[in-house]
């Protein structure tokens, strides 16, 4: 009996083994690209029937569990044919077939909604994570760098976290802001905040998913009145649902400095010093050898480690994504760190059987940053090589100073020397400059299906943008950089009291608040009778813009307040709101053409009533030829697509918000009233313009879209014209007619010709191997065509570009018929051996006298061509690529040189010896030639911008993960005929620039 009980709980046993099994089965495989074998990443895996589901990893690998009784998965993915795969024994292999004209019917991101690509009409560029630059990026924009026609992305120097310059199309405006407009998950953002060196540093670039660039009006006017310097729409990552998956991706990297100034070295400086100057100026020079820059540059290290969840909660019904990253950076300039702690969340309930479809997005920031005194980057270059960092003594910190002995001031007799340079390592290590900024941007989306109207949707969309930046300037009582900090007053009795207020303790404080309400309409509907799909938009929004500034006495370092500094208001709020009205229609007939009409009309209250409002309209027109008979069956031919498209964009970021008023505002310092020994503020009016209104800007474009061979061959061929006119421009006025000597109003035009090419191929594509290449040209020249309220025939610009040495010395002008920044110098005169003369230039207009009537227009800081290559190679599981960047007809002044590069800049008159440029090695000159087109140097270059490997190293820990390994060079190299340390200086003129560093990254990826 026990036997056969024994017996019957054994098979039972097996029995319930085998049911257990059998409702619980485990499925693996891998999911790639149809064509060329490539891993497809986020394929949503679902067992058909039912709920349960997941998601490919990045080497497409896939792990699902389905119940007893189902054997059926489906697989889909955005550009690709769902499907459906039997079960069946060992790893599940799928290839996935790209929809017919894929790239034609997906759908992108536009302005207020979505749009299949097949209808776009403008001038659209969508960038996802597959095509972003790879390594330590730590701003979004760098993401992009390089990917996109008619998009200049330059960063603005190699501190840490530092931003970068965006351009679209090059500048549309003169004195405004020449900034696209940034749009994040559908929330237009404004700038930075007091403590941020960038704006877009507190968006962590981990949690994006694509980028939308709206170059032309057809695509940007819907934005209207910001619309004219284009428009990037960002898009982050989302929840979906499935199996949760983890992801956990870590970067470390090593920076270090790519380039040098080619100044004197120590015993050159001592030759220069023993040849031309005296006995006595022998006596200064110090017994040490001393490379200055390599005293304040060293390598740098930094860490980016980003964790993030993705799938659905309550039984699928919730998708969410909640992510959190740290980046740490240091900087390549002793003493400089940039920290960031970001979290996001995604959730996108469904409810009322997807009727309404809710997106809540959450994104909030912390940075810090310890800001290094970029100041010692120049102080490095000049200061004499043959000084020591220290010196035996307690004072200024120990290191090296120009000392002068002073009776009534100081330890010890000797104050640091006036007007003479700081010891560059003492300015980095004696300054202690920190900030903190808070940001947080959200929204709560809701997008709800009316039941009553198939095809008709209404989308409120709720957001905000809150920054909080602060931070304090602390520099140690001792430091000589601060400590000639002294009040000079009488003392009761006639005598001369000096009182000593050494060093700093200065705060500053500010708060943003940006609030949005949009809501529109949305009707959708294909009318198969007549062919046609008409998509019409129509809605309204809200916008409001509010800035705190805090103001704070002058402190010293021991935190008192210096004399007569305190602020005469605590603060200023100053706020200003938009109001909106906005519509599109699309029309398509036969899918072969389509008409877009854009409209918006903004109100801004940063204006006079009587000009407070814009109207901003665009008009667009497709021709899908491709879909004609004679090519529909085309098998070289997979796409031509024509586009013409014309409209009208706005700015208003270049006025201040009480520009139109007359107003009142306190005198500065060199303009106070003395009563007795004190002195007071006065209030003064300000200059005001009560017809200040919107610059506008009319574009005119055409285009092609192309594709070859089942669109292994891509591009397009675009030609614009854009014309801005009522530039926002800050001009000289006669005197008496307002209460200065120049306003900032509406006057001037300026006009931009150009056209972009973008090439995409695939040259290799098959199961093993998968080779891409894509290019992009731009070219681009704009030209000034107006700058007066009346015509002025001596008029010869607006001086702009000021330069280190002298006094209010510029070197650029605005000038009509002429390029934005246009460079204004003499003509240099050469000898035969090809030096530059000095002192001698070119008489232009021959009157026998060299005067400011010979300056001429020569070159502009701007580019006019522009050129990005990338390419990548996929081979089993390594992968490769590169991304390369050119800028040509792009110059710079070299103000290193002008300004260092004379016997005169060495022996200076009040006592110190100065470092000088290797550059007067070969000039010879004695005195600064500031003005000479000599010093104009054509910076064109091209950039090894990333050079990235990857290896797929499949699953591990048992399976339960995919890691992927990778590593890459940024900055690799620059190949330039500039003679100073970077060609890339977008403001065109070198001086004090923090070079930008060499990056080499290794990465770690795990998907669980």
């Amino acid at each position: 009996m026990n036997l056969k009980r024994l017996l019957m709980t054994f098979v039972l046993s097996l029995a319930g083994f085998a049911f257990a099994n059998a409702q619980d089965r485990v499925v693996t495989g891998k999911v790639t690209d149809s064509k060329d074998g490539a891993p497809l990443q986020s394929v949503s895996v679902t067992v058909k029937g039912k709920t349960t589901g997941t998601q490919t990893a990045a080497d497409g690998s896939f792990r699902i569990s389905i119940p007893a009784g189902s054997n059926t998965l489906v697989f889909s993915s955005v550009g690709y044919e769902t499907t459906e795969m039997v079960v069946g024994n060992g790893d599940l292999n799928v290839s996935l077939v790209a929809t017919a004209g894929a790239n034609l019917s997906e759908v992108v991101v536009i302005g207020y909604g979505t749009q299949r690509k097949r209808d776009v009409t403008g001038a659209v560029a969508t960038v996802g994570t597959k095509d972003f630059q790879k390594g330590a990026i730590q701003t979004p924009e760098q993401l992009i760098a390089g990917k996109v026609a008619g998009v200049q992305i330059s960063s603005n120097g190699g501190a840490p976290g530092a931003g970068s310059r965006i351009r679209i199309r090059g500048g549309a405006s003169l004195n405004a802001s020449n900034d696209p407009l940034i749009v994040i998950d559908g929330v237009p953002v404004d700038g930075g905040v007091s403590g941020s060196v960038n704006a877009l540093n507190l968006i962590n670039p981990n949690d994006i998913e694509t980028f939308t660039i709206l170059k032309d009006p057809s695509a940007a006017a819907i934005y209207g009145s910001r619309g004219s310097n284009g428009v990037i729409l960002i898009t982050t990552k989302k929840g979906r649902r499935g199996k949760i998956q983890y992801n956990f991706s870590s970067n470390f990297f090593a920076q270090t400095s790519a380039n040098k100034v080619d100044v004197l070295s120590a015993d050159e400086i001592r030759q220069v010093v023993g040849t031309k100057g005296t006995a006595s100026d022998v006596n200064k020079l110090g017994t040490a050898n001393t490379d200055w820059q390599d005293e304040i540059f060293e390598t740098a290290f930094g860490q980016d480690l980003n964790l993030s969840a993705t799938g659905a909660a309550l039984d699928g019904k919730l998708p969410f994504r909640v992510s959190g990253g740290y980046l740490n950076q240091d900087g390549i300039l002793r003493t400089g760190n940039f920290q960031r702690q970001t979290l996001s969340l995604n959730l996108s309930p469904r409810f009322l059987k997807d009727a309404l479809r809710v997106d809540i997005n959450l994104k909030g920031a912390r940075t810090t940053n310890k800001f290094a005194d970029e100041g010692a980057i120049g102080a490095a270059i000049s200061y004499d090589p043959t000084q020591p960092v220290k010196v035996n003594s307690p004072r200024f910190g120990g290191f090296f100073e120009y000392l002068e002995p002073s009776s009534t001031i100081g330890v010890g007799g000797f104050i640091p020397r006036d007007l003479a340079p700081r010891n560059p390592v003492g300015l980095l290590e004696q300054r202690d400059d920190r900030s903190e900024v808070y940001r947080s941007i959200g929204n709560i989306q809701f997008d709800y299906s009316l039941p009553w109207i198939s095809g008709l949707r209404a989308n409120l969309n709720l957001g905000y943008d809150i920054q909080s930046g602060s931070g304090t300037v602390k520099i140690n009582d001792s430091a000589a950089s601060s400590y000639r900090r002294f009040v000079t007053a009488d003392n009761g009795s006639g005598q001369q009291a000096v009182t000593h207020y050494g060093g700093v303790n200065n705060q500053y404080k500010q708060n943003t608040r940006n609030l949005l309400m949009d809501f529109y309409l949305n009707y959708a509907k294909d009318i198969t009778s007549i062919r046609s799909r008409i998509d019409v938009m129509a809605g309204t929004g809200y916008q409001d813009f509010y800035f705190k500034t805090f103001n704070y006495a002058d402190y010293r370092y021991d935190g008192s307040e210096m004399p007569n500094t305190t602020p005469n208001f605590a603060f200023s709020d100053p706020q200003y709101t938009m109001i909106s009205y906005y519509g599109r229609l699309n029309y398509t007939l036969a899918n072969k053409y389509v008409l877009t009409l854009n409209a918006r009309a903004d109100g801004v209250s940063k204006y006079n009533p009587n000009d407070r409002w814009g109207f901003f309209p665009s008009v667009a027109f497709a021709w899908n030829i491709s879909q004609e008979d004679f090519l529909k069956s085309s098998k070289s031919v997979s796409l031509l697509k024509l586009r013409l498209s014309h409209g009208t964009t706005g700015q208003q970021s270049g006025i201040g918000f009480y520009g139109y008023i007359p107003r009142y505002g306190i005198s500065n310092d060199q303009a106070q009233y003395q009563l007795g020994n004190s002195f007071f503020g006065m209030y003064r009016p300000s200059a005001y313009d009560p017809n200040l209104k919107w610059e506008t800007t009319t574009n005119t474009g055409a285009a092609l879209d192309f594709g070859f061979a089942n669109n292994r061959i891509t591009g397009t061929v675009e030609a614009f014209m854009r014309k801005t006119k009522d530039l926002l421009s800050t001009v000289p006025i006669a005197l008496g007619t307002n209460f200065s000597n120049q306003i900032t109003t509406n006057v001037g035009n300026i006009e931009s010709k150009g056209f972009e090419i973008t090439l995409n191929t695939i040259p290799v594509q098959n199961n093993n191997f998968t080779w891409e290449i894509g290019g992009n040209f731009t070219y681009v020249k704009p030209e000034i065509t107006n700058l007066l309220l009346n015509p002025d025939p001596n008029f010869k610009g607006v001086q702009i570009g000021g330069l280190s040495g002298g006094t209010g010395n510029t070197i650029q002008i605005n000038s009509i018929g002429y390029q934005p920044n246009t460079f204004y110098v003499y003509k240099q005169i050469y000898d035969q051996a090809g030096n530059p003369i000095e002192g001698l230039y070119e008489d232009l207009n021959r009157d026998g006298l060299i005067n400011s009537e010979d300056l001429y227009h020569y070159k502009s800081s701007d580019p006019t061509l522009l050129l990005g290559i990338n390419s990548s190679i996929t081979y089993k599981k390594w992968s490769a690529g590169f991304v390369l960047r050119g800028s040509f007809e792009n110059y710079v002044y070299n103000n290193v040189y002008s300004n260092l590069g004379v016997r005169n800049g060495i022996f200076n008159p009040l006592g110190w010896i100065n470092n000088g440029s290797r550059n007067y090695l070969t000039t010879g000159f004695e005195n600064n030639q500031y003005f000479s087109d000599y010093y104009v140097q054509n910076a064109s270059f091209v950039r090894m911008d990333n050079i990235n490997i990857g290896y797929d190293a499949g699953q591990v820990f048992n399976k339960k993960a995919t890691m992927r390994i990778t590593a890459g060079v940024q900055n690799a190299f620059v190949i330039t005929n500039y003679e100073g340390v970077d060609p890339e200086i977008s403001w065109g003129i070198d001086n004090n620039f923090y070079p930008r560093p060499r990056i080499f990254s290794l990465g770690l990826n795990l998907n669980f």
